[in-house]
């Protein structure tokens, strides 16, 4: 968190001026040039003669009696002629003296140059006027000057210390006091914060108001809204562009303060993409795939907003959470399951969430089905990753139910045996994968030596085959002609063998029961040995699990 500085200070205007006390006491009235008040007074100019011009260099309120003014219009003409060249903020003449009422060639001159014209009604010190607005002008320049090296020390100390984007973009919205985006060249809001405005105000609707906003070269205020936005760039080119919104209950209007603001942060910004290596898009992806999954949001229509203006719509559509998961390796995964996402032409929210996992949430139209998109992914990534598991949560069509998606998608990857589907969905998941889900599990381990121990130990003394041969038979549902034939063997020697078994582990192979548990039991080693690379690979007998693909129907 930084300290915030002061809030800015606007440069005094010719309307503020006008409402000082000092210059009140005059009774001032606005002859011409109402709508030019808010001109900035960089100085305040008595002056009696008849060519002031040549001591002025812009920005000046110029006081006169009138007195030096001359009586042909044409003279009077080339004096506010000569005031409007050099871009004086306003005249102020006393009507004291000289006048009763400006004249009318005053009056025309200021009118056609838009030059704000006042007429004092009563006398005014001008030694007084001069005093109190250079003091105040001096004074908001020493504060600016503070404040510029307040800004700039704030946005080195994050720069040194290697402050992350989201912390710059927070600062600069708390040193503004305004929502700050940063967005990339196709509107894509990467990061924001709201300055405690509300989400949806700031965020919704994001791409269609952003490109309606043009894309100035320097720091400008542009767009149907009148945001203030400067350019963000990396290694020399234009890289994205960072947003301060407006204040949507006033006019908009930012000052130098703000200004200064934006470009500081842009400018760290830039530095920042340097340091940090990693594409911002797949950082901001992967904090709000996490928000999303966990529920860290205040309320869907916020959650929406957001997604939206990442580029991932959610309204109306139906959403799916992938998981991708390695063992080990992760190596370019991410970037695999981004680049087939977009030549699917889906919209999606793709992270890496943790060391061997890549998280996806799938974006569809209604009338598209997600497992073509999801097949293709798959084909992808175990081409690259044999032993990937992707698994697919349940399909759900409001924001807020993706984060019971995204837990039937991880009950369900603990649950697939790696290397057997392209990609598996709760519906595949029968009792061989429940049993792989479970292999860890002490009980189940204690389960598989209790009933095959003794079996698995006279194999690897004698060189036998008595654990394949039960294999054989119970996928046999107990049919020895089917079991010898497997095996290539005769059924004498299978019967032999099967005698052995029932000695060895005490059991009867006729028993449906016993059959059952011995089942069990082969299933669990065998997805046990499966998860730890063993040896072998899948038993005889035991036909290979195939989706159909979309070619099949």
């Amino acid at each position: 968190m930084t300290e915030s500085p002061p809030p800015d200070r606007t440069p005094l205007t010719v309307a503020d001026v006008l409402r000082l006390p000092v210059l009140a006491a005059g009774q001032p009235t606005v002859v011409c040039g109402h709508d030019r008040l808010s001109r900035a007074v960089r100085w305040v100019h008595v002056t009696e003669l008849t060519d002031p011009a040549s001591f002025l260099k812009g920005g000046e309120l110029v006081l006169t009696t009138g007195m030096p003014l001359p009586t042909e219009p044409a003279l009077i003409r080339n004096y506010v002629d000569e005031l409007a060249q050099v871009g004086a903020a306003g005249l102020v003449i006393e009507l004291v003296r000289r006048y009763r009422q400006p004249p009318d060639a005053l009056v025309r001159a200021c009118r056609s140059h838009d030059l704000p014209l006042v007429v004092l009604t009563r006398e005014v010190n001008f030694v007084d006027v001069t005093q109190t607005v250079h003091a105040l002008i001096l004074g908001s320049q020493v504060e600016s000057l503070r404040r510029t090296q307040q800004v700039h020390e704030a946005f080195t100390s994050l720069t040194l210390r290697g402050a992350s984007p989201d912390e710059l973009v927070r600062a600069a919205a708390e040193m503004s006091g305004h929502p700050v985006v940063l967005e990339n060249l196709i509107h894509q809001a990467i990061l924001h914060d709201t300055a405690g405005r509300p989400l949806t105000d700031v965020l919704g609707g994001w791409e269609r108001r952003s490109r309606a906003t043009s894309s100035p070269q320097r720091t400008d205020v542009c767009g149907p809204e009148s945001w203030l936005v400067t350019p963000v760039e990396y290694q020399g080119e234009r890289w994205g562009r960072l947003v301060m919104v407006p204040d949507s209950t006033s006019p908009p209007t930012f000052g130098a303060d703000q200004v200064m603001v934006l470009e500081r942060a842009a400018m760290a910004l830039s530095i920042a993409r340097l340091v940090h290596g990693r594409p911002w898009e797949r950082a901001a992806h992967r904090t709000a795939l996490l928000d999303i999954v966990e529920r860290r949001y205040r309320s869907a229509p916020e959650a929406r907003a957001r997604l939206d203006a990442l580029g991932v719509p959610t309204h109306g559509r139906q959403l799916v959470i992938v998981l991708v998961t390695v063992a080990e390796g992760m190596g370019e995964l991410e970037k695999t399951v981004v680049q087939e996402l977009r030549d699917a032409g889906a919209r999606a929210l793709v992270a890496e969430i943790s060391g061997t996992r890549v998280g996806v949430l799938l974006a569809l139209p209604a009338t598209r089905t997600w497992r073509p998109v999801v097949e293709r992914v798959a084909k992808a990534v175990r081409h690259r990753h044999p032993a990937a598991v992707v698994s697919v949560g349940g399909e759900v069509d409001d924001l807020t139910e993706v984060a019971r998606s995204f837990q039937d998608a991880v009950r369900v990857g603990e649950a697939a045996v790696p290397g057997e589907r392209a990609y598996v969905e709760r519906s595949d998941i029968g009792l061989r994968e429940l049993l792989h889900a479970l292999r860890n599990e002490v009980q189940l381990q204690d389960y598989v030596e209790r009933c095959l121990g003794r079996l698995i130990e006279h194999d690897d003394r004698h060189g036998g085959d008595l654990l394949a041969t039960l294999h054989a038979y119970l996928d046999a549902a107990g049919n020895k002609t089917l079991a010898a034939r497997r095996r290539s063997i005769s059924r004498q020697a299978l019967y032999e063998r099967l005698h052995t078994i029932e000695r060895l582990l005490d059991r009867d192979l006729e028993s449906g029961w016993d059959r059952s548990e011995l089942h069990v039991a082969l299933t669990a080693l065998e997805v046990q040995r499966l998860s730890v690379g063993a040896p072998g690979g899948e038993p005889a007998g035991r036909p290979a699990v195939r989706r159909p693909t979309t070619t099949d129907t």
